[in-house]
């Protein structure tokens, strides 16, 4: 059985889940909380209950951004610190698959959706890519301005769902018929846990690495807010 530590901090949720074969069998999280504080304490009653239950942990999984710089940090730092001590594989994944995910648990799509995960960053901007429902990423991950326009190309030929805590600013904006706003959709631990598992096996069939623990650094991409303004829409 692989069992993989999932850790979730981009946003203003803070969870921890456990996945044994990609099923969650533990969970922790809170909608409002202050990462430092209480990360630790998640993480702390999930390795008690790895004990109880004399489970073997396998690896730990991140959600590597975009998202807060300070949330990711903390995260990514903490579960990087975990891997060393333990001498376990590092994993992360994008936090706009993650919301994908969650989507996907919460509503059931036609096979040609897509899948559209906003993460606020500030005014009217997100970061944001698109994904069909296999959670193939169909576009880089962004920062966006929304406009009236954006998405225009492809809410002409298909269903788009947007969800994630971005999107709700969005729903007076982007007005097509196309358009659908799935509620209650976040970045959650939960949410990582197939994910993850999928990954892990990856690296052991040597289809792809593990993340180096030294030098692993999150997705920020702070470095594109100064042109987010000239964003207009995913090319």
């Amino acid at each position: 059985m692989t069992t993989i530590l999932n850790i979730e901090t981009s946003t203003n949720v803070c969870s921890v889940a456990l996945g044994c074969d990609g099923k969650v069998v533990a969970e922790r999280h809170n909608d409002a909380a202050n990462h430092a504080v209480m990360l630790p304490v998640f993480i702390d009653e999930i390795l008690k209950y790895i004990r109880q239950h004399s489970l073997h942990l396998d690896a730990i999984c991140v959600s590597g951004g975009p998202g807060s710089y300070t949330g990711l940090r903390i995260g990514v730092s903490t579960a990087k610190g975990l891997c060393y001590g333990m001498s376990i594989p590092l994993l992360a994944i994008d936090t706009t698959e993650v919301i994908a995910a969650h989507a996907l648990q919460k509503t059931t799509l036609d096979t040609d959706a897509l899948i559209c995960p906003m993460i606020d960053a500030r005014r009217m901007e997100v970061y944001t890519a698109l994904y069909d429902i296999n959670l193939t990423r169909l576009t880089d991950i962004t920062p966006l301005v929304v406009e009236a326009d954006s998405f225009a190309q492809q809410l002409l030929t298909h269903q788009v769902y947007f969800c994630g805590n971005g999107a709700d600013k969005c729903k007076q904006t982007l007005t097509h018929p196309n358009a659908h706003f799935i509620d209650s959709v976040e970045a959650m631990a939960s949410a990582m846990t197939e994910l993850s598992f999928s990954k892990f096996q990856q690296v052991q069939n040597k289809e792809t690495k593990s993340e180096d623990v030294a030098y692993y650094t999150p997705f920020y991409l702070k470095e594109f807010q100064a042109a987010a303004s000239h964003v207009k829409g995913l090319r």
